[in-house]
């Protein structure tokens, strides 16, 4: 059992006051010593061995007095932490002394008895298991404290993704993130900094609240998409969070008021967002996932895609427009897409050349990170005729007189409805995902030329790897499988083979 050797003071600081040293005496051999972090005025240390080191000592409080109470008030603290210091002393040797004598060290007991002290663990709880207890503890916090010191912040990890990581084709990595890909990721980056601006403002429990790469969770998931579906709701009353995030970073022209956002775009947004964590996990940067387990939107719904007929196409084609020639203009460039079939990004770069043996030749901008792969398509006497009609008439060399892509969608909305294409066609509420109706020519855009060439093709050939060679779809593609719904004529076909 340790018991005290001797009690003494140190040397005096400046201000007159000395630290109170305790030697303890556990073994013959082993008699340490320790700085108690108590300070007294030298006069208050009353030795009752008539020695400066004493085992037997009183710490004199003075009597009460309006002058002194400060003094007095300061001793009493003094006395009472003291007395409870040697307890601990001793209740740490006796604890470890039963059956961990090899542990029974200087700075074992110098780091339990400062654990214990800010703990302000009771003398009877103290025990070899809870000092191991505190000791673990202590460790944890410096790794964690260690850990966000180190640690990067979780939109620092977000950009090194958007910036460096390759995009998985067929199982590896190893194809380019596209620029296109890249504006859609900044989307979500610009979405999830007004989000986590958006807690600061509107709880004022979580004013210093981040997200964190390690502690996102399902529940955090379900709160982003609760977010992301009324964030247009929250202009009015967080205008702020708009004017530091807005919705595009353009500064040539005003950003857009948020609008409401449907399941599919939140659905991409959130396949964007798990692509980051599994590169994440992949590369050891967290072992968090917090997708697991999250039953929120999952997949994207889409509707049997609308496209126009070929007399549909030439309906259009051969309509009289030559009281609206800048509306023509438009026209000529939609049906000369709805013959080459590719994406309106790359219509609008394609210059003479990519005009190749009497076939248009390109890459394809949305996959050409991830594989070079040139379209050709052969170029029928309508196409042929269109890009006569505009040769030498353009600039920069492109193959025809191209504007805006929003005002070129604008135009086919107008075109369509000139021409008399005003069907109606079931699509699929972007809001609220159910089945609607609506003109074709309210619906009408730069996709539906792609659409046109990619329905009635398959319509003609119904062989996907042939078609898919000239519309650019990568092989495999969930957007290109849509195509292959089979129209009510081939359905008639089917059914009379059973007439």
């Amino acid at each position: 059992m340790a018991k005290i050797d001797y009690i003494k003071l140190s040397k005096a600081r400046d201000d007159g006051k000395a630290e109170l040293i305790v030697r303890l005496y556990i073994t013959k051999t082993f008699r340490p010593q320790f700085r108690s972090g108590l300070y007294l005025n030298p006069q208050r240390l009353i030795s009752l061995d008539n020695t400066d080191r004493c085992r037997r000592y009183e710490i004199d409080v003075p009597r009460e007095g309006t002058q002194n109470f400060a003094e007095i008030k300061d001793l009493k603290e003094v006395k009472r932490k003291f007395a409870l210091y040697i307890e601990r002393l001793q209740a740490i040797c006796d604890a470890t002394s039963e059956k961990h004598k090899d542990k029974l060290t200087t700075d074992w007991i110098t780091t339990s008895i400062r654990l214990i002290n800010k703990d302000n663990t009771n003398i009877e709880d103290i025990s070899y298991s809870y000092i191991l207890t505190l000791i673990e503890k202590e460790r944890q916090e410096i790794e964690a404290e260690s850990i966000k010191a180190n640690k990067r912040l979780f939109f620092d990890y977000m950009i090194d993704f958007r910036n460096n990581a390759k995009k998985k084709v067929n199982g590896k990595r190893e194809g380019n993130k596209s620029d296109v890909w890249k504006k859609n990721f900044d989307v979500l980056i610009r979405a999830l900094k007004r989000y986590e601006t958006f807690v600061r403002l509107s709880d004022n429990k979580r004013k210093d609240f981040t997200l964190d790469i390690d502690t996102i969770d399902k529940n955090t998931l379900e709160d982003i998409e609760s977010y992301l579906r009324n964030e247009h709701t929250l202009l009015d009353e967080y205008p702020k969070i708009f004017e530091k995030f807005p919705a595009n970073t353009d500064t040539k022209r005003k950003s857009p008021k948020p609008q409401p956002r449907g399941n599919n775009t939140i659905c991409a947004l959130f396949n964007k967002f798990k692509a980051f964590y599994n590169w994440a996990i992949e590369k050891e940067k967290t072992s968090n996932d917090p997708f697991r387990g999250y039953e929120g939107i999952t997949s994207e719904k889409y509707g049997t895609p609308y496209y126009i007929t070929l007399d549909e196409r030439n309906q259009i084609a051969d309509f009289d427009l030559s009281e609206k020639p800048q509306l023509a203009i438009q026209r000529d460039i939609f049906i000369f897409q709805c013959c080459i079939g590719c994406r309106v990004s790359d219509l609008m770069r394609l210059t003479d050349n990519n005009i190749i043996d009497g076939a248009i030749e390109y890459i394809p901008t949305k996959t050409k990170e991830e594989r070079q792969k040139t379209v050709r398509v052969p170029l029928n006497s309508r196409a042929l005729e269109i890009l006569n009609r505009y040769k030498g008439r353009t600039q920069k060399n492109l193959i025809l007189p191209f504007i805006s892509s929003q005002k070129y969608n604008d135009a086919i909305k107008e075109i369509f409805a000139v021409c008399g294409i005003t069907r109606n066609v079931t699509v699929i509420d972007s809001i609220t995902g159910k089945e609607i109706q609506r003109p074709i020519n309210e619906v009408a855009s730069s996709h539906m030329a792609r659409r046109c060439f990619v329905g009635n093709l398959y319509q003609k050939v119904k062989d996907p790897n042939l078609i898919a060679s000239m519309s650019g779809h990568v092989e495999g593609s969930k957007a290109f499988a849509r195509y292959r719904a089979i129209d009510d004529e081939i359905k008639k076909e089917v059914v009379k083979l059973i007439d």
